[in-house]
């Protein structure tokens, strides 16, 4: 069954309706929403994505106390919410393996909701600081849904931070969890991935779900070569996963020259999904995110993270032109 949507996934994802025309458009995810003008993970990110044309929508998912699931790049709160600001929380503080901070599963959602989200990189607009709530994942459905009934299809490339802390310290049955949640979206017709770093809980909730699964792999810097490699053996997981989020730079090498992963993917059946393009934090030798995209574009990939939705929209529209 899963070597079989492994293929119909291939040519499924460029038709869902208002995604994609064809294999040749890859699909834009705004990254934690449109993070690059917006911060991250807010509804108000999500929306501005959405505005600026992005396909899909990549929320990361992570636990609260109480076993809901919110919207966090990390599971720690100190470098996007207003936590540190808050009295009544400063005994949450603990650490966890080597970091000292406040955990979102040391927080219930009623708590979570009296926080407020903030900007984490510098030199970004802070301006909307402390104003957005920390999203609930229900919440986010709720977005690509009202966007569905203006007749805009949006997907969802959901990501799940540490399931192995969230099911020690939460909810052992996490991959049931998110099962359940998944299967009212792809019943209702609305795109989803489901990706993660941890290659034996994508094989965990294989069985368990039809969303298609993307295994992030980040690679390794190689201090001879000075550029990153593969570390792991993608094909490990041909059995299970429909595709690879992948570190942008693992499609080259240290001179930006191709070095035929995405061919080599494509050839087993595999989507390609890249990440992360930043307007603001070029790779050296770039002088423009324009720049960046096009190389990106053009090596094949089929899907593109990135921070500004409207900078990848643009360059995508005049590359098919």
């Amino acid at each position: 069954m899963r070597a079989i949507l492994n293929l119909l996934v291939l040519v499924t994802v460029w038709f869902w309706p208002g995604v994609a025309a064809s294999a040749e458009e890859p699909i834009i995810i705004a990254h934690r929403g449109a993070s690059g003008y917006l911060p991250e993970h807010t509804l108000e990110a999500y929306r501005l994505g959405i505005e600026q044309g992005a396909d899909f929508i990549e929320p990361d998912l992570v636990m609260t106390k109480d076993g809901v699931l919110v919207a966090r790049h990390d599971i720690y709160l100190s470098s996007t919410t207003n936590v540190a600001s808050k009295p009544e929380f400063a005994d949450r503080k603990r650490t966890v393996g080597d970091k000292t901070d406040w955990f979102v599963m040391d927080f219930t959602l009623a708590e979570l909701k009296t926080l407020r989200a903030r900007q984490p990189f510098p030199g970004r607009d802070t301006s909307f600081n402390d104003q957005y709530e920390i999203p609930t994942f229900d919440e986010i459905i709720e977005v690509v849904r009202d966007a569905g009934a203006q007749g805009k299809t949006v997907g969802l490339h959901i990501e799940m931070k540490r399931p192995d802390l969230f099911k020690s310290e939460v909810d052992p049955d996490l991959s049931d969890t998110l099962a359940s949640a998944f299967a009212p979206l792809t019943d209702s017709g609305i795109p989803v991935f489901f990706q993660c770093f941890d290659g034996e809980f994508v094989r965990e909730i294989a069985g368990k779900t039809n969303a298609p699964l993307v295994l992030l792999v980040a690679g390794a810097f190689d201090e001879q070569s000075q550029w990153f490699v593969l570390d792991v053996n993608l094909a490990d997981y041909y059995d299970v996963v429909d595709g690879y989020g992948l570190n942008k730079a693992l499609l080259f090498d240290q001179n930006f020259k191709s070095n035929g992963l995405v061919e080599r993917l494509h050839s087993a059946e595999k989507v390609v999904h890249v990440w992360t393009a930043r307007n603001d934090a070029l790779p050296k030798g770039f002088e423009s995110a324009e720049q960046e995209l096009k190389l990106l574009f053009g090596a094949g990939i089929d899907g593109l993270f990135t921070d500004f939705p409207t900078t990848a929209v643009d360059v995508r529209r005049e590359m098919l032109q």
